[in-house]
């Protein structure tokens, strides 16, 4: 008995660990991490997703149908981004400008490394930040309002179940960072788990959800297998633009294959 709630106190922990990581939003008060707890939370990550999804999509559908309001799609759009941007904290946005600033700078690998860990962002960076948010808005605008519900649910689902593929199948680019202790213990187990649960996610929500999510992590591997080249390997900073990208790509699959 003792033994089971250990172990049920660990799940829970970890997946504590893994959503105050990926979100702003607060359950406890923590202020030391545990290296191990951070590789364990990896195999939540779809969950984390799921819960993600679930609070946009909520806002549509509150928007939508359960209040009846009429506002522009625009704005509802905006909304959609900004609110994701805030409750993530931005983190996955600037892991994209410093992914895109070192692996475009066009320098040496240890140089990539180098201007990817400078806090200050560059101008490739900038204009990654920028297009995503373009991209992001169209896609939406384009979506059908019937099927942009399941889109904003399917969306964070599939990225965050996309970066367990760099972080267990490829090596870590540095000898240490943050990024690192995702890396450290995760292995195929945390692949499985965290495949089992995005299939239990995304299967009840069709077809086209599945055939999303099955594109999205295609293309995680694909581009993991192109930076991994470049950078000798990956980093937390990959983890985060491996999300946003992801994201995209789940929208686009999602508003092609409605139509």
């Amino acid at each position: 008995m003792k033994e089971a709630k250990r172990l049920f106190g660990n799940v829970i922990g970890d997946f504590i660990t893994g959503f105050q990581f990926l979100t702003r939003i607060p359950i406890k008060a923590q202020t030391q991490w545990s290296s191990n707890s951070f590789s364990q939370s990896v195999k939540y990550f779809p969950l984390i997703g799921g819960i993600i999804g679930s609070l946009l999509a909520g806002i549509v559908y509150a928007v939508q149908g359960l209040w009846g309001l009429h506002i522009p799609m625009h704005l509802l759009a905006i909304g959609l981004i900004v609110f994701e941007i805030i409750l993530t904290g931005g983190l996955h946005c600037d892991g994209l400008m410093d992914t895109i600033d070192g692996v475009f700078s066009g320098k040496p690998r240890e140089k990539m490394l180098e201007i990817m860990k400078d806090s200050r962002v560059g101008a490739f960076g900038a204009m990654s930040f920028c297009l995503l948010i373009f991209v992001k808005y169209s896609l939406l605008m384009d979506m059908d309002t019937r099927l942009l519900p399941l889109a904003i649910l399917v969306m964070p689902i599939v990225g965050r179940t996309a970066v367990v593929i760099p972080i267990t199948f490829y090596p870590y680019a540095r000898t240490e960072g943050l990024g690192k202790a995702f890396y450290q213990s995760s292995h195929k187990y945390t692949l499985c788990v965290a495949g089992i649960l995005a299939a239990l996610l995304l299967i009840p929500l069709g077809k086209i959800a599945i055939i999303s999510g099955v594109i999205g992590i295609s293309f995680a591997f694909l581009l993991s297998e192109y930076v991994s080249k470049r950078l000798g390997g990956l980093t937390g900073d990959v983890y985060g633009a491996t999300i946003e990208l992801t994201e995209i790509v789940t929208l686009l699959v999602l508003l092609f294959i409605h139509r």
